[in-house]
């Protein structure tokens, strides 16, 4: 019999740890090398420009109207990356946080991802609004200077009536 099993029954001993020997515990990590996934994500991004988005175009030649596709440019998405490589959004997001080995292609490829939507859209090959929005730019404008409200009414009055619409408001009346 094998050892570190009972002679009769087969069954391993109290107390075995043969499971202290496997070389890995758990599922094998699906990119257990950066090298390996940055060889996956070259594949998307090489995915991402051989497959781009088509609109349809009614043109106009000499009198006759045909249908012509108009290649676009597909936007890179980290999303979209995530479902080239099969794996979740989630397991991205928890890459970056603990796999300190994977740390450099991980930044690198967003990098890549967020350079490659703002120059698209920098160009006019993507709707730049779109991807204003994805990539949290915001146009903000402040606004400085004084307001003066006047009322002629005595404070208790102006109180009364705030009063009042706050009441009609909890009840549902006092809309307008």
């Amino acid at each position: 019999m094998t050892k570190g099993r009972d002679v009769n029954t087969g069954q391993f001993i109290k107390g075995n740890r043969f499971w202290e020997a496997r070389s890995s515990h758990g599922a094998k990590p699906k990119f257990a090398k950066a090298g390996e996934l940055w060889s996956a994500c070259r594949e998307y991004f090489e995915w991402v420009e051989a497959n781009p988005l088509y609109e349809d175009k009614l043109v106009i030649f000499q009198g006759t109207a045909t249908h012509e596709p108009v290649a676009k440019m597909r936007a890179m998405t980290i999303q979209g990356l995530c479902i080239f490589l099969d794996i979740n959004f989630d397991t991205w997001v928890e890459w970056r946080k603990t796999r300190s080995d994977l740390s450099d292609v991980i930044a690198r490829v967003e990098a890549i991802i967020r350079d490659q939507k703002f120059s698209g859209a920098a160009a006019d090959l993507l709707n730049a609004n779109i991807i204003a929005r994805d990539l949290g730019l915001v146009d903000h404008r402040k606004q400085d200077g004084e307001l003066t409200v006047k009322d002629e009414r005595a404070p208790d009055e102006i109180a009364a009536a705030i009063a009042g619409k706050l009441a009609g408001l909890t009840t549902g009346e006092g809309k307008e």
